[in-house]
């Protein structure tokens, strides 16, 4: 574990139950004493980036609140590789599904940087559930917005070539976590072009030409393990020609 508090203080950024929490994050979504409720659930934690909190497979008995930072769901697949399944940032929850029905964890969670988070005991997460209306009724919101954004993810892709996929799916991680910065968006965690592969459906190399149009166009810069949207609207262009 670090001290995420010292870390983010360092980066200039303030701590985050400071800011106005996600309007889609389940923390966002929640009235002032019913989010005061839950984050008065469990104990606070802090790691470093590239820690392991959850592993696909295992039967562990707890959720985490994100306070700050980011982190990555991912799932193995037949031939031995690490799908990207989704991200999750401040204001979200995880590891809901195994504390709801019981079952063994559907994917692995690591930190993608420095992390704060509220962790709490299965036990104590269902008996607030049964005790608090709105909080309940906000965690099944929450969880059906996550199926909703599954089939909506299926379904952009039907048809649709790697360039397009890709630029869909850069301009979903930069206006859901990414941070405004002038006309474009800045993505602060680490992204690597497997991960891009396996949020597009594509194959390394398909996606590999894919980028180079994108920045050729303007529309995107990329660095080590890195990608900034130079230009929103542009990307959007590409990613929904039709619009």
């Amino acid at each position: 574990m670090v001290d995420g508090t010292r870390s983010l203080a360092r980066s200039g950024r303030r701590p985050r139950e400071e800011w106005d929490w996600p309007a889609p994050s389940l923390l966002g979504g929640l009235g002032a004493d019913a989010r005061a409720r839950l984050l008065g659930l469990g104990t606070r934690v802090r790691y470093d980036a590239d820690r392991i909190l959850i592993r696909e497979a295992d039967r562990t008995d707890f959720v985490l609140i994100l306070l700050d930072g980011v982190v990555k769901a991912t799932g193995r697949t037949q031939d031995g590789r690490d799908a990207l399944l989704a991200v999750r940032m401040g204001g979200d929850l995880v590891g809901e599904l195994a504390a709801v029905d019981g079952k063994p964890r559907s994917a692995t969670v690591t930190t993608c940087g420095p992390l704060v988070a509220r962790m709490v005991t299965r036990a104590a997460f269902l008996d607030c559930l049964r005790r608090d209306a709105r909080i309940a009724d906000a965690v099944n919101r929450a969880i059906v917005a996550k199926l909703r954004l599954a089939n909506a993810h299926r379904i952009n892709f039907t048809g649709c070539d790697v360039g397009t996929r890709l630029a869909r799916v850069l301009h979903h991680l930069a206006m859901t976590y990414g941070e405004r910065a002038g006309a474009g968006a800045v993505i602060h965690w680490p992204i690597t072009q497997p991960e891009l592969a396996t949020l597009a459906g594509a194959a390394e190399p398909s996606v590999h030409k894919a980028l180079r149009a994108l920045r050729r166009s303007g529309a995107v810069a990329t660095g080590y393990r890195s990608v900034r949207i130079e230009d929103l609207a542009l990307l959007y262009r590409i990613a929904y020609p039709e619009s």
